[in-house]
């Protein structure tokens, strides 16, 4: 029946129309949107499949208690938008200012009906092509030299409308429940269907399978009303304070911790959900279990044939009948609608519930489909910020970037600036860029030097999983050395075991800026661009393989990286050493006497002074340069004279005296400075 009804699909598939798109979205939830709105604005041919008869269904329904735990910062003490954006964790990306969340909510953690018509309204205001009431139920390959990869995607909706496409973009999220089989696992309820109704649980007792956020905002509801609350999962509780995890535990929920610990009836259990068993009493009593227990007997027959754990120890931790037991155990990535041709296979060990996709989000078994939002998290599970809005809206951008090189020749977006605003460049874009903040250790802004090290091209947020293919991925060159900036958490200072509040634990000093703990930039320096060898072979807990040279800047109580002598000389310093050069900014004194002292003029003098550009000098900018060591007092010209202040003809005669010059008339300086 199965080989009959797959020919049948295949025959169905042959004789059918397909409507083409360049790019197929399957999902209109927010990373589904971002992508849409990035394909539009650069004029591409898209759409985007929505099962629902709206977009953002997911939120429609989750979370179950309605609030949110992505955080709505209204204030943030600066107007700078790319810097508040590092604490509006629900926007997403675009050009209009009124799609910001902020406009939504007011809440610190917005309730998720907000969600849903915040998606609305940016689905509408920036007329994105989604086709809604479009449930995609099979993908196949159809092989094609012609096609862009190689092959065109076929997809098929519930009404047996056929679509044709040459690059698929899965943005579906992640809503198939994680359920564990086990004997009894019928009387468990799932998160996706139990009351919300915290009197529905009055007086009752209740087993919570999980451990992660819906688990406990599940207990969170009915801590008040319940005799008590039992959580019983594999793992320990990971709280993410002290994973600087966003996905683990959040403060919001964790009641629970509070009555476990202050000895109030509630508890965390730790144990296998596999090896549990339920069996259920006449009185309609849960009774926990072991499955080992159940081995050879009949579990219809009821209880009392049944030996439970506490007939062999009396203290058994769960020896208590439970009136509920409750499934919180997340979702899992819906694999079922693609055909056997995509590989689109699971990840392994705790991403198994994720696809298997490139540090590119490019799937592993198939060119030319990308998975976006919450089900790219495989990338980056448990150490940033990819599965949740304010961090895939930075990587879904980074994946257009990527197509719109590969499919049409357009280069990742760059600046070119000349070297002496290195540093500048640098301290502006650790101290406001929100792509870099929230998606630490993942994306990076990597800088390209030139010929001679004498201006440099800056890409701004590329994933660093791929830095060994960047002159392929964005249509740039590194052939002169490059610096990657990235985020960072102290290597030892995340954990679910780490103590984050201990005393001392901030480091203050720039000479011990490799021991910061907090996030901080971290500068990685490379003669060459990294081998993909290398990046398979890079140390353990690293981002990159071990550079040429690399640079801490010390972590900042504010996050406010501008310091003269804590941040940015310590930085300057680092990249003087790299380059072997001066990136001192002179005033035209200075580059006036290095043009007589110097065979080589630092570049700031040959970018700047040379060229009849740079700082004029008055008398209390003078004054000021003396008062602060910047520059010595070989002049007692009074500015205030018969001369106008921008004259520096007597300055520049007693430098020359100073120095044992002999002064020419200025006829004569110009001639000797074009010979």
């Amino acid at each position: 029946l199965g080989l009959a009804l797959y020919a049948g699909s295949l025959c169905a598939v042959s004789g059918a129309t397909f409507l083409y798109h360049d790019y197929c979205i399957i999902g209109a939830g927010p990373a589904g949107l971002q992508a849409a709105y990035f394909l539009q604005r650069a004029g591409r041919d898209y759409v985007v499949f929505e099962r629902s008869h709206a977009p953002g269904s997911f939120f429609a329904l989750y979370p179950r208690h309605r609030k949110l735990i992505s955080i709505n910062k209204q204030y943030t003490g600066k107007y700078n938008s790319e810097f508040n954006l590092r604490h509006d964790w629900n926007s997403l990306l675009s050009h209009d200012r009124r799609l910001l969340f902020r406009h939504y909510s007011r809440d610190f953690f917005p309730n998720a009906d907000t969600m849903v018509r915040y998606l609305e309204d940016f689905a509408s205001l920036l007329k994105l092509q989604v086709q809604y009431n479009t449930a995609i139920i099979h993908v196949t390959l159809e092989k094609n030299e012609q096609a862009w990869n190689g092959h065109y995607f076929l997809l098929t909706d519930q009404d047996r409308k056929s679509y044709k496409c040459s690059s698929l973009l899965v943005a579906a999220g992640m809503w198939v429940p994680n359920v564990v089989n086990f004997p009894g696992s019928e009387y468990v309820e799932g998160y996706e269907t139990v009351s919300i109704n915290p009197e529905d649980f009055a007086g009752q007792t209740v087993l919570v399978l999980g451990r992660g956020n819906s688990a406990f905002e599940t207990a969170e509801n009915i801590l008040g009303v319940t005799n008590f609350i039992h959580m019983v999962s594999r793992s320990r509780v990971r709280l993410s304070w002290a994973t600087h995890y966003v996905g683990d535990l959040r403060a919001i929920n964790n009641g629970l911790l509070d009555t476990y610990q202050l000895k109030s009836l509630d508890g965390l259990l730790e144990g296998d959900l596999e090896d549990l068993a339920i069996v259920k009493d006449k009185k309609g009593k849960l009774h926990i279990t072991l499955r080992f227990y159940l081995e050879n007997r009949n579990i219809s027959a009821g209880i009392d044939s049944i030996t439970l754990p506490q007939d062999e120890l009396d203290n058994f931790a769960t020896r208590a009948p439970y009136d509920r037991v409750i499934r919180c155990l997340g979702w899992k990535f819906d694999f079922s609608i693609y055909n056997r041709s995509l590989r689109m296979m699971p990840g392994k060990g705790n991403i198994k519930k994720y696809p298997q996709i490139k540090p590119s989000y490019e799937s592993r078994g198939t060119r030319g489909l990308f998975v976006l939002g919450t089900a790219s998290h495989s990338v980056d599970f448990r150490k940033s910020a990819g599965g949740f809005i304010h961090g895939f809206r930075y990587t879904t951008r980074a994946v257009h970037r990527l197509l719109e090189n590969r499919h049409h020749g357009v280069p990742w977006p760059s600046t070119v600036y000349p070297i002496t605003q290195l540093t500048n460049s640098i301290i502006k874009r650790v101290n406001e860029a929100s792509g870099l903040y929230q998606m630490f250790s993942v994306l990076a802004d990597v800088i390209l030097l030139r010929e001679n090290a004498t201006a440099f091209e800056y890409l701004e947020e590329y994933p660093i999983g791929v830095l060994a293919e960047l002159e392929m991925q964005t249509g740039r060159k590194a052939r002169n050395g490059l610096f990657v900036i990235i985020m960072e958490y102290g290597r030892n200072f995340s954990g679910a075991d780490k103590d984050v509040f201990y005393y001392n634990r901030a480091v203050g000093e720039a000479q011990h800026a490799w021991q910061s703990n907090f996030l901080h930039p971290v500068i990685y320096y490379y003669k060459r661009l990294p081998t993909e060898r290398e990046m398979k072979l890079r140390p353990p807990d690293w981002p990159l393989p071990r550079p040429d040279a690399i640079h801490h800047i010390v972590e900042d109580f504010l996050t406010d990286w501008t310091a003269p002598n804590a941040h940015i000389l310590p930085l300057r310093r680092f990249l003087e050493n790299c380059l072997s050069t001066d990136l001192r900014n002179f005033f035209a004194e200075s580059c006036f006497l290095f043009a007589f002292t110097h065979q080589k003029l630092p570049p700031s003098c040959q970018q700047g002074y040379m060229r009849m550009q740079g700082l004029v000098g008055s008398q209390k900018l003078q004054h000021h340069a003396v008062q602060a060591g910047l520059l010595q007092d070989y002049t007692h010209t009074d500015f205030s004279g018969d001369k106008p202040p921008d004259s520096h003809d007597g300055s520049q005669e007693q430098l020359m005296r100073d120095h044992g010059i002999p002064v020419r008339p200025l006829q004569h300086l110009v001639n000797a400075k074009d010979e």
